[in-house]
C-alpha cells in the first residue's frame, strides 16, 4: 500500500519537494535510507509534561512505545500535545480540550504521519486525542497512562477528590484544620498516574477501551505497574499492524461501539462527563449521540463496581478484581452488551477479546445478577429550566433518597424553594449568609457556568451546604447548574444544563425565592410560575443585553465562546465537526513550496 509519508519523503514525481521535506529530518541522525524505505512513520503524541503531572508518566512509557514501534518494522516521531491539566488549570481545563484538539488535527493532517499512538490520561486528554482521530482517520491507538496507586489516610482509602470533597464539610465545622486538609489531600496522589477514584480520568479511559480504541485489557493498570511498561510495548508494536491493515478509528468506533460505552459506564459507575466528551468524539465521527441515547441504552444497566465516588474501592483494587475486561465478562454473561461483535484495535471484537475474562474479586466488581445498585444509568431532564441535563443515580445516597425522593404521594420527586448564585464566587461569597434561610427543603442553583459563561464549563456543581445545615447533619442538598462536576464528586446534582444561562436557557431566568419541581418519573425539571411571568421576565432580561457574563481574558476566550456549541452537543466547536477524513491520502494539504 502506499503510505501518506511516502507523498512526503520518497516521491520521485516531484524530487524537488521531496528533498525539501526530507533533507532536515536527517540532521538529528535519522537516515535517508529509513525515510524511504517504506516503512510505516508512527506518531507519538506526547501529552506528558511537567505542566501536566497526571500524564507525566507518559514520557517514560514512550520509551517503550518506541520500542514496539521499531521492533515491529515502524518509524517513530514523537511530538508534543498542548498540555491539559485539570487540577491546574485556570479558568478550567474544559477551556483546553477544543485547543488540543484543534492542534492535534493540524499535526496529523499536516505532517508526514501514517498512524500514532494517542498517549491519554488526564480527564480531557482522553477526548481530545480521540475527537481529533475521528477527524483526521488515520489508523490510531489510544494508550492509558493509568491510574496512581491507591491514596491511604489514617488507614482509610484516600481517593483523588472524593476525599477532598468530604473534608471540605469536615473544614467548613472545624473539625480539621488547614493543615490536615492539606495532609488528607496529598495522601491521595500516592504515585504518578490519573486520579485512582471512578472520576472522569477513569472513566474516560475506561471507556476509550469499551469503544474498542485501546488494547482490550489497558485501561485501568495502574501506571507505576510493570504491566503498564508492558502495554506500551503492545501498544506500540500494534499500531504498526493497523496501518498496515489499514484500520482507522471509524472502523472502530462505530454507533454500535458507542452503545456498548454508555452500557459499561453505567456498570462502572462513571462520571457526568463522559456524556458531553463521547457526545462531541461521536459528533466528530458524524454521529449523531444525545443525551437521550445516553438513558435510553444505559439507564436499566446496574451498578456493578464498587468504586469510589460510587462505592469504596479504589483504581488499584479495580485492575486486580479484573478491570474493564471483568466488567465486559458480567456484562457478556447476562446477554446485555448489546453490540459483542464491535471491532477492537486489538484485532477481534469485543465479544471476542472478553470471552475469557474473569472477575477475581466480587467485592469490587459484583456479579451482574447482584448488583450494587440496579438502574444506575443517566437520567436525562428537561423542562422549563433548560432543554436538557442529566443527573447520575449511581450516587443518590440512601439520606438524599429518604430526604427528597420518598415522599409515598410523590414518588421519585421534589420541590423546593430556588436559592441562585451567579457562579462560584457567588457561591462561596453568600452561601452562609443567614438572609438567605437556606434550609433542607431549598435547592441550590449555580449559573454563568457553562461553555459561554465561565467559560469552558466549571466544576461547580457540586455545592455543599451552609456551614449551619452541615452541623445539624444536613449533608447534601439538591444541586442545578449549567456547570459541571467532578467525577470524582458522590453529588447527585442536575448538571450540564443546556442551554446555559449565557445562551439565554431557562436557568438566566430562575430567581431566588422560585419553586422548583423536579420529577424523575416524567424527567421534568420546571419553574413553577406561569408561562406569561416566564416571558415576561425573558423579555426584560433580553432588554438589558441578556444574562451578563465575565469578559474575554484571552484570544481562545473570545474565539471557542463565539463558536462553542452546548453541553448537550458535546461542547464541540460548530464549524469543526463538517470535516471528516481529512488524513486521507487524496486529501494531502497543498505543498509549502
Amino acid at each position: 500500500m502506499k503510505l501518506r509519508s511516502q507523498k512526503w519523503f520518497d516521491n520521485p514525481e516531484n524530487p524537488g519537494m521531496t528533498a525539501l521535506y526530507i533533507e532536515r529530518y536527517l540532521n538529528f541522525g535519522i537516515t535517508r535510507e529509513e525515510l524511504q524505505s517504506g516503512k510505516p512513520i508512527i506518531g507519538i503524541a506526547q501529552t506528558g509534561s511537567d505542566l501536566s503531572p497526571c500524564n507525566r508518566h507518559h514520557v517514560e512509557l514512550a520509551k517503550r512505545v518506541r520500542d514496539g514501534i521499531v521492533s515491529q518494522g515502524g518509524i517513530c516521531f514523537e511530538f508534543p500535545v498542548h498540555p491539559i491539566q485539570e487540577t491546574g488549570r485556570r479558568p478550567t481545563a474544559a477551556l483546553d480540550r477544543n485547543l488540543a484538539y484543534l492542534g492535534l488535527v493540524e499535526v496529523l493532517h499536516g505532517y508526514p504521519l501514517d498512524g500514532v499512538v494517542l498517549t491519554i490520561g488526564c480527564d480531557k486528554t482522553t477526548p481530545a486525542l480521540l475527537m481529533a482521530a475521528a477527524t483526521v482517520n488515520i489508523p490510531s491507538i489510544a494508550l492509558s497512562v493509568g491510574p496512581m496507586l491507591n491514596g491511604w489516610h489514617k488507614g482509610n482509602r484516600a481517593g483523588s477528590g472524593t476525599v477532598i470533597w468530604d473534608a471540605r464539610q469536615d473544614l467548613a465545622t472545624g473539625e480539621i484544620d488547614y493543615k490536615e486538609f492539606m495532609d488528607i489531600a496529598s495522601a491521595s496522589a500516592p504515585s504518578v498516574g490519573y486520579c485512582n477514584t471512578m472520576g472522569t480520568a477513569s472513566t474516560m479511559n475506561s471507556l476509550a477501551e469499551a469503544l474498542g480504541m485501546q488494547l482490550p485489557g489497558s485501561a485501568a493498570i495502574p501506571a507505576p505497574y510493570r504491566e503498564r511498561g508492558q502495554i506500551s510495548y503492545e501498544t506500540g508494536k500494534r499500531i504498526v499492524d493497523l496501518v498496515r491493515d489499514d484500520v482507522k478509528p471509524s472502523d472502530i468506533m462505530t454507533r454500535e461501539a458507542f452503545e456498548n460505552a454508555i452500557v459499561v459506564n453505567s456498570a462502572i459507575g462513571g462520571s457526568t462527563n463522559a456524556p458531553i466528551h463521547l457526545n462531541a468524539v461521536a459528533a466528530h465521527l458524524g454521529i449523531e449521540l444525545t443525551n437521550a441515547d445516553w438513558q435510553k441504552h444505559g439507564h436499566s444497566t446496574p451498578l456493578l463496581c464498587n468504586v469510589q465516588p460510587a462505592g469504596k474501592y479504589l483504581g488499584e483494587d479495580f485492575h486486580r478484581a479484573g478491570g474493564v475486561p471483568g466488567v465486559f465478562s458480567e456484562l457478556l454473561k447476562a446477554g446485555v452488551l448489546p453490540h459483542p461483535d464491535a471491532r477492537s484495535v486489538g484485532g477481534t471484537t469485543v465479544g471476542e477479546a472478553y470471552a475469557n475474562s474473569e472477575v477475581s474479586n466480587h467485592d469490587v466488581i459484583y456479579p451482574y445478577d447482584k448488583p450494587l445498585k440496579p438502574a444506575a444509568g443517566f437520567v436525562e431532564l428537561s423542562g422549563n429550566l433548560f432543554d436538557s441535563a442529566i443527573m447520575k443515580t449511581s450516587v443518590i445516597s440512601e439520606h438524599f433518597r429518604e430526604r427528597y425522593l420518598s415522599n409515598p404521594d410523590d414518588m421519585n420527586a421534589f420541590e423546593g424553594r430556588a436559592i441562585v448564585f451567579d457562579g462560584p464566587e457567588d457561591y462561596h461569597d453568600r452561601l452562609d449568609d443567614p438572609a438567605l434561610k437556606i434550609d433542607d427543603s431549598c435547592i441550590l442553583v449555580i449559573r454563568g457556568a457553562g461553555p459561554i459563561g465561565h467559560p469552558g464549563g466549571a466544576e461547580v456543581v457540586n455545592m455543599q451546604p451552609p456551614t449551619a445545615l452541615i452541623k445539624q447533619g444536613v449533608s447534601e442538598l439538591p444541586c442545578i447548574g449549567d456547570g459541571r462536576q467532578s467525577g470524582t464528586s458522590g453529588s447527585p446534582s442536575i448538571l450540564n444544563a443546556a442551554p446555559e444561562a449565557a445562551a439565554m436557557g431557562g436557568l438566566a431566568l430562575v430567581q431566588t425565592g422560585d419553586m422548583l419541581r423536579i420529577d424523575l418519573n416524567k424527567g421534568s425539571a420546571d419553574i413553577l410560575i406561569s408561562e406569561e411571568e416566564l416571558a415576561t421576565r425573558r423579555s426584560d432580561l433580553e432588554a438589558k443585553g441578556g444574562y451578563p457574563y465575565p469578559a474575554h481574558q484571552t484570544p481562545w476566550q473570545e474565539i471557542q465562546r463565539g463558536m462553542v456549541d452546548q453541553f448537550d452537543k458535546g461542547m464541540v466547536l460548530k464549524p469543526a465537526t463538517k470535516y471528516r477524513n481529512v488524513g486521507d491520502i487524496d486529501k494531502l494539504a497543498r505543498d509549502n513550496h
